[in-house]
């Protein structure tokens, strides 16, 4: 048995000084406070990414991290005075179905252009951009430390800081000097619902020189200026109660409204100081205060999704055990792998990314949507989910044997499946069709390359399968309870999925192509004209496999039209001997995603991949390609590719290369792109599925099939499920 305390305590985090770049997150999944270095958010201008100027020659390159608290289930929508609809962004596009619109406007760089004043945007683009960017994730309040006159404290008045986050327990301890003074910050996310709780100890507080300050922050709707519909967000923060020993704040945005209930254990008094802040000061003498801050919706869109605790804490000592429990229960589940004995140097560090991957993926996801990319941390694409990373955010969770995680997003897309229906019903499909970039009401997001992306598809079927395994993998009783639930379930869902995938194709001469128009992953192909991408014609055989194994299951026999289209779809075209990434086009980019290399390694075998054509396109991916544009899901990509070819030592080198995105930063997470995307949780989770099927196999693999067995790699591993083939 793994020392599972130990090999996870050993990677706790510790700062000595607060940075943009980092902030020490603390969540359950569906709520998520990232505090700095004080342990709260008390420096909310150094974390505030829109102090950057974006003239300035490095400025897309410089990361800032928000302080933030983000949930699931808190969104705001900005007035719609136009009555904007998903059809007045559309474009006719000819298909082997007869035209179809899809939501095109305004292309990427269009928009970035009318936000910079420099073209002026058409009704479709208005559209586009008020569709896009609503509803948008909120902030729902900043916590932190201000002194008397409601100011932020001074770094420079800050000395000997350490931050400490116990990674067993969920629970951060900050402690410094300011302006001589002691003080020492304790704060954890409870288990459940939505509640921080923190207790602050210094003299300063006794003597009036610091007080507790919650700021309600603007909502950011992004690439949407306010300007563009007339408007600025209406709302207002009204204090319902305030006494000795607590208070409630309620916020009003547009449809959007939330309540802040906060109780603290020290006589205290709060007041509102401005329009959007509340102070809490402590009586006279009073050194030490607990303060738990409750966050719950009124009303708003996705306020559906919040989920009331049965007992929730209401002192911080609760809040504190709370998180204790939450977080000891998931370190004892699933599997560990433990590398502690390795002679490679590498050893460690990767023992540390897989260490504090998991920690951050289950603080910013597994909760009841599917995470945006940078899960509750921070807003990237107005805070909404991509679904087309949902694979890469959750598949290892049930890869390392937790997959009531992974299952817990399921019933979104339940929800989401009338939306999904009307889409393919729209596009002349059957079944359902799933977007890519999606908020909690299921409305697609307009764009030039979301709704031409088909590779989310299948990801519902893939990881229903890894959730199978996973449940295979306990004590017959527990796998067949497992079972029967996953499929009860998924049916459903399954079916509708694949129903849409042999409905899509267009057949030709007992063909079945896949597009057009169709983007791939790799993003940068001319979607009306791009048809049968490598990757997604081995995903979609794959996924119309198993959508047969589940009817299977359910004693259903094969279906004919599923079978007859999956035989149908043709083999990825070569040339030179190695794959290209789309047909008819041998001429590959060699920017942004390999993708193509998914259809072995993060794919099984199938009929339509050659392993030795497989081989040479990795070797040629390895000696061509612009690492500095590969993403951080990237280099697990081609680590599956070489463990399924049976080449470990290159597994272990192309998980570990050097890369501009490939780095895991002191509190692990994967930067994207400078404050744009300065969290990327796609290749945390890439890391640990890539990891999972490098250490868990598959059936019939050897052991550790994706580590060299040269005496360099000790792998301690448990409760790991083996791959579906």
């Amino acid at each position: 048995m793994i020392d599972r305390h130990a090999l996870v305590s050993r990677h706790n985090v510790h700062l000595h000084a607060d940075s943009p770049e980092l902030v020490l997150t603390l969540g359950n999944g569906d709520f998520a406070f990232s505090a700095d270095a004080t342990g709260l958010q008390t420096f909310t201008a150094a974390h505030d990414p829109s102090r950057l100027d974006p003239r300035a020659p490095d400025s897309l390159n410089t990361r800032i991290v928000e302080s933030a608290t983000q949930s699931t289930w808190g969104w705001h929508e900005q007035p719609n005075p136009s009555g904007h609809t998903l059809a007045d962004a559309m474009t006719a596009y000819s298909t082997a179905r007869g035209p179809v619109h899809y939501p095109d406007r305004p292309s990427l760089q269009r928009m970035m252009a009318i936000a910079s004043g420099k073209v002026a945007p058409e009704p479709p683009d208005l559209a586009g951009m008020w569709l896009g960017s609503n509803p948008h994730r909120l902030d729902l309040g900043r916590l932190g430390l201000a002194a008397p006159a409601i100011t932020e404290l001074e770094h420079d008045a800050l000395t000997g800081l350490t931050a400490h986050l116990d990674l067993w327990r969920g629970i951060l301890t900050s402690q410094f000097n300011y302006e001589g003074a002691p003080v020492r910050v304790v704060t954890a996310v409870a288990g459940t619902g939505a509640i921080v709780g923190t207790r602050v100890s210094s003299p300063l507080l006794a003597d009036g020189g610091l007080v507790v300050r919650l700021s309600l922050p603007d909502p950011n709707p992004g690439f949407s200026p306010a300007a563009l519909w007339g408007e600025e967000p209406e709302g207002e923060v009204i204090l319902r109660e305030a006494g000795q020993w607590g208070a409630v704040v309620e916020r009003r945005i547009d449809t959007t409204a939330y309540r802040i209930t906060l109780t603290w254990d020290a006589p205290a008094a709060a007041a509102l100081t401005d329009a959007r802040t509340l102070v809490l000061a402590p009586a006279r003498g009073t050194a030490t205060l607990g303060v738990v801050a409750a966050f719950a919706p009124v009303s708003g869109p996705g306020s559906e999704l919040y989920a009331a605790p049965a007992t929730p804490p209401d002192d911080v000592d609760a809040v504190l055990a709370s998180s204790a429990a939450f977080w000891e229960e998931y370190w004892n589940s699933g599997a560990a792998v433990e590398l502690a004995g390795s002679t490679d140097s590498r050893a460690a560090e990767l023992e540390r990314r897989i260490v504090l991957s998991q920690y951050l993926l289950r603080a910013g996801g597994g909760g009841l949507t599917p995470p945006q990319e940078s899960g509750l941390v921070t807003n990237t694409w107005r805070g909404k989910f991509h679904l087309e990373m949902h694979w890469w955010h959750a598949a290892q969770f049930a890869a390392w044997g937790r997959p009531e995680l992974l299952e817990r997003s399921f019933d979104w897309y339940r929800c989401a499946l009338p939306v999904a229906r009307e889409t393919a019903a729209a596009q002349g499909c059957r079944g359902a069709r799933w977007p890519k970039e999606i908020g909690p009401d299921a409305r697609e997001a307009p764009g030039d390359i979301g709704p031409f992306l088909i590779w989310q598809q299948p990801h519902l079927l893939y990881l229903a399968e890894l959730c199978w395994s996973a449940y295979g993998t306990r004590p017959e009783a527990q796998a067949a309870t497992g079972r029967a639930r996953l499929l009860g379930a998924v049916a459903e869902l399954l079916d509708e999925t694949a129903e849409f995938m042999a409905s899509f194709p267009s057949v030709s001469g007992g063909v079945a192509h896949l597009g057009p128009p169709v983007m791939p992953a790799q993003e940068f192909y001319d979607a009306a004209t791009t048809r049968d991408p490598t990757f997604e014609l081995a995903y979609w055989w794959f996924g119309l496999e198993i959508a047969q194994r589940f009817r299977l299951r359910r004693g259903l026999g094969r279906k004919e039209s599923w079978d007859t289209i999956q035989a149908a779809l043709p083999a990825p075209e070569r040339v030179a001997g190695r794959y290209t990434a789309v047909a008819g086009s041998p001429d590959v980019r060699t920017d942004d995603h390999p993708s193509f290399l998914q259809a072995l390694g993060f794919l099984p075998p199938t009929p339509l991949i050659d392993a030795t054509a497989m081989s040479a396109t990795l070797d040629w991916v390895r000696q061509g390609w612009q690492w500095d544009s590969a993403w951080g899901w990237d280099y697990p990509v081609m680590a599956m590719t070489a463990t399924r070819l049976g080449h470990p030592g290159d597994a272990v080198d192309l998980l570990l290369q050097q890369g501009a995105k490939n780095r895991y930063d002191a509190v692990g997470n994967n930067p994207g792109m400078g404050s744009m995307i300065p969290i990327y949780l796609p290749g945390n989770g890439g890391l640990l599925a890539a990891v999972a099927l490098m250490v868990g196999g598959w059936e019939g693999s050897q052991e550790h099939p994706g580590f060299p067995d040269d005496g360099t790699w000790r792998i301690r591993a448990e409760g790991f499920t083996s791959w579906p083939l």
